[in-house]
């Protein structure tokens, strides 16, 4: 039996590679698609530093990095996955919260007192089209001016493959992952529309936070389990207790 990935590509590879080493089998079914949007640096712009939320930021714009003048200014991740791309990137100054965009609003707060930026400063926040909380306005309370410029969006998939259907009605999945909010609804989307809603509830729904589980338990889904913390670890770990009352698993 294997494990549903539904994180979007190409993300989905190295899930997949992690699974494998541990030990499962793994199907992918990306339910958000990466676009690219255009950007253009305004080089009038001052700015005291970069904020990231998600990799697919700097990855959509990574072509227009390099010998940049941003990489020379410090940025802030929500990640340490994030923190990798931006190092891949070019910024030689990174620094990485713990997964969520709170822990990131702290970790710039705390740049603050280590005098790695000046709280008067600007600070650019490359996002994508859809932000799940007002981060920008967070920081602008704090005494922040924060640009905001979107350079990519995540673009639900209308359906599963069909044999991810198939081997739904064929009890080959024993679990599924999630990563956000907007890939689970589009997962329980594409689920109805390929009539597989009940058999894909009826199984484990390993959700990387708590606020994404929130999503399956709302749709009906009762084997919900998140992970201990935003990152991908420990929903490796929310799989290995979701999966061992049935299969004696250990991750």
């Amino acid at each position: 039996m294997a494990v549903l990935v539904t994180r979007p590509h190409p993300d989905d590879e190295a899930t997949a590679a992690a699974l494998r080493d541990r030990g499962f089998e793994v199907l992918r079914a990306p339910m958000l698609r990466f676009e690219p949007v255009m950007f253009r640096d305004d080089e009038d712009a001052l700015y005291g530093a970069v904020i990231v939320t998600s990799a697919n930021a700097l990855r959509a714009i990574a072509s227009q990095l390099a010998g940049s003048r941003l990489v020379k200014l410090p940025l802030f991740a929500v990640g340490e996955h994030t923190a990798a791309a931006a190092r891949e990137a070019g910024f030689t100054q990174v620094m990485a919260a713990k997964g969520d965009a709170s822990a990131l609003r702290d970790l710039v707060l705390a740049g603050v007192k280590a005098k790695q930026l000046k709280k008067a400063s600007t600070l650019l926040y490359l996002a994508g089209a859809d932000l799940a909380r007002d981060l920008a306005g967070e920081l602008g309370e704090k005494g922040f001016a924060v640009v905001t410029h979107t350079t990519y969006r995540m673009v639900p998939a209308s359906s599963l493959p069909r044999e991810i259907c198939d081997a739904f009605v064929a009890n080959q999945i024993e679990a599924v992952l999630h990563y956000s909010r907007r890939s689970a609804r589009a997962f329980l989307e594409a689920a109805r529309a390929g009539g597989v809603e009940i058999s894909a509830l009826a199984l484990p729904q390993c959700c990387i936070s708590s606020a994404v589980a929130a999503v399956l338990r709302d749709a009906g889904a009762t084997q919900v389990t998140a992970a201990a913390e935003a990152d991908e670890n420990a929903l490796f770990e929310a799989l290995g207790r979701a999966l061992r009352p049935r299969s004696g698993s250990n991750l």
